[in-house]
């Protein structure tokens, strides 16, 4: 795989972490995630992963991560400014010992500005990005790399020079791409589920009329802003008198650009999604996206074990980091580290 032979620490935290570390496992990367001792993870996007409980508030515990990365190629981590340096494991201090080290902070804030101290999650994120005023909803972006808020301002760069294109000049929600144009948005069906149009060329827009079994010369101009609303209604009403199965009967196969809006099960067994193999079912049942993107030469091959417990790997990662069992069991007694030792699917 295209990552095999690259060993990864990943300290636990919310969901752009744990997300990076799966990718990274997805594609051949030794992962190894490391929790805190007497905590259950919530973390559950732990697969191919393996966990080390680990308690960084005792110096003994500190030391331990730091040989643990003096072995590794990359450390991902999720804290705030002045977090892992206080810890005596930041950049500098983990660089001394391992130059090679690729320091991955995926922090919402930065590690610098008025913010980088102040907690956050990724709508304030967008917020401050400027994205979240352009409707657009973005989760998650990611040597010292830092993944920020210019991380999402970042993605939200077609926004940002596009705004000499006349397409963003009115108030939200009366622009073409932010639900004000009645042909790029969506609609709900008579069974109560829902339609998404984009049909913003004009080929696709009289596409997107005929399927609608309506008359063009007796509609205002698909391009007429002040007659949107009242298109809008049209739509709605046309839309809400028929079920989703028959508009999507209807538009599959044409460019008309309108969709079934699914639930994650109706995705799941779509015959476009089952024809790309888009999801993967693991031995628990659970159903998850494959991974992406989609390499030919040297494709993701994904576990399909149950995630990992928390500190169930512990002793087999410290003596594969050259910890003898006695050192182990002087951690573990003193609290450094939490091993549970049931039986390992991975």
């Amino acid at each position: 795989m295209a990552l095999a032979g690259i060993r990864v620490i990943e300290l636990a935290g919310l969901a752009p972490v744990p997300l990076c570390g799966m990718i990274l496992a997805d594609f051949g990367a030794t992962v190894v995630r490391i929790d805190r001792t007497r905590m259950a993870t919530t973390d559950v996007l732990g697969r191919g992963k393996r966990s080390v409980a680990l308690n960084l508030k005792k110096p003994e515990g500190v030391k331990v991560l730091k040989q643990l990365c003096n072995q590794s190629d990359v450390l991902i981590e999720p804290f705030r400014k002045g977090v892992m340096e206080k810890l005596g494991l930041g950049p500098e201090d983990l660089f001394s010992q391992n130059p090679k080290l690729i320091y991955a902070r995926l922090t919402g804030f930065g590690q610098s500005g008025l913010y980088s101290r102040n907690a956050g999650h990724d709508i304030n994120y967008i917020a401050v990005s400027g994205d979240l005023n352009q409707f657009i909803v973005i989760k998650y972006s990611s040597k010292e790399i830092r993944v920020t808020i210019e991380g999402a301002a970042y993605c939200g760069s077609w926004f940002w020079k596009s705004q000499q294109l006349g397409i963003w000049d009115q108030q939200r929600g009366e622009n073409l791409l932010d639900t004000g144009a009645p042909f790029y948005e969506t609609y709900k069906t008579s069974d109560g589920k829902y339609m998404a149009v984009g049909a913003l060329e004009p080929q696709f827009y009289e596409q997107l009329i005929e399927g609608l079994g309506l008359d063009s010369t007796k509609l205002a101009p698909q391009n007429s802003q002040s007659d949107w609303p009242e298109l809008k209604r049209i739509f709605t009403e046309t839309f809400a008198a028929k079920s989703q199965e028959h508009w999507t009967k209807i538009f599959d196969g044409t460019d008309a650009c309108v969709t079934p809006v699914l639930s994650f099960q109706e995705a799941f067994s779509h015959p476009h999604n089952r024809e790309r193999g888009s999801f993967i079912t693991a031995q628990d049942g659970q159903v998850s996206p494959r991974p992406a993107p989609v390499l030919s030469r040297t494709p993701a091959i994904v576990s399909l074990e149950r995630d990992p417990r928390v500190g169930e790997h512990t002793q087999l990662v410290l003596a594969e980091h050259g910890f003898t069992t006695k050192q182990i069991n002087k951690l573990e007694s003193a609290g450094v580290i939490e091993c549970n030792r049931s039986k390992s699917n991975l």
